[in-house]
């Protein structure tokens, strides 16, 4: 149970990390605005960065300025082993902030990996700048979740605490406190008891 306490209470993150946040200038441009664009799914990173070569390449850096790719740690456990990853928040959408324009419009969406932007019809639609700023707030302050490789009505065995080595079978998946009601068999009647993620492993 303290593991479980232990990845709530996970200090916040002061700064977005470079490979979230990739500055193309150091100048911000007032005119500037955030754009979705869609990419292949899991290719968001690698899109962003070609994005940043492309833009250098052309010296669109006072009118491209930044790619932000949207992720948040999570905890997955797997096999009774807890680690750390960082999931996307938005698979397969990354935000551009840029000044719209035919030349930028092109250079980022003839980029490899790029389908497309969000908008209303064949026009872009930037962000509103509050929303952007949740999205980053969000990736910044959120606690690590958990996710777990088991659901309702799964077969479970307790491999931690008084009730290891017994079978039972899945009742309730609290992902955001890390826990598990598992219905074991007591004396002939099937008893709810909470678990820790890390205590039960799928059958």
């Amino acid at each position: 149970m303290t593991q479980a306490k232990e990845a709530q209470t996970t200090e916040p993150k002061k700064d977005l990390e470079d490979k979230d946040l990739i500055k193309i200038s150091d100048k911000e441009n007032p005119d500037a605005k955030w754009y979705v664009v869609h990419t292949y799914s899991g290719h968001e990173q690698k899109v962003a960065i070609t994005l940043k070569q492309r833009v250098e390449s052309f010296g669109f850096q006072d009118r491209i300025c930044q790619v932000l790719v949207p992720t948040h740690e999570k905890i997955v456990i797997n096999e009774g082993k807890k680690r750390k990853v960082d999931e996307h928040i938005f698979p397969g959408y990354i935000l551009v902030n840029m000044v719209m324009a035919d030349d930028t419009w092109h250079a980022v969406r003839s980029t490899t990996g790029v389908t497309g932007f969000v908008g209303m019809g064949t026009t872009p639609t930037p962000l509103p700048d509050a929303e952007v700023k949740n999205i980053m707030k969000f990736m910044r302050m959120e606690a690590p979740k958990f996710e777990a490789k088991f659901r309702v009505g799964d077969s479970v065995k307790v491999v931690d605490g008084p009730f290891r080595d017994i079978l039972g079978k899945v009742d309730e998946v609290n992902e955001e406190q890390g826990k598990v009601k598992v219905l074991i068999s007591v004396f002939g009647r099937e008893v709810p008891t909470e678990l820790d993620f890390l205590q039960v492993t799928p059958l």
